[in-house]
């Protein structure tokens, strides 16, 4: 499995309809609104890259209150299995 935080951008006014758009997307494990420079945190764990890949640039990117993401792939992580497999 592959760990991955998604940073989410939204439109002024628009975090909420988004942090609800992203909630109900399939492989999507946690949504976080945050303060900062972004708005949300998206955290997901994937099969592989392909599948981040489409997650991101298929569903995330098509709600259109989304202005920018950037996408973090985890290296290392304090859960007890491995992220790299």
């Amino acid at each position: 499995m592959t760990r991955c935080f998604v940073l989410v951008e939204t439109a002024v006014g628009k975090q909420l309809e988004v942090k609800n758009y992203l909630e109900k997307l399939e492989g999507v494990d946690s949504v976080d609104t945050v303060t900062g420079p972004y708005d949300i945190i998206v955290v997901t764990d994937a099969k592989d890259l392909n599948d981040i890949g489409d997650l991101v640039t298929s569903k995330v990117h098509k709600m259109p209150y989304i202005t920018r993401t950037v996408t973090c792939l985890s290296v290392t992580s304090s859960i007890s299995e491995p992220v790299f497999t």
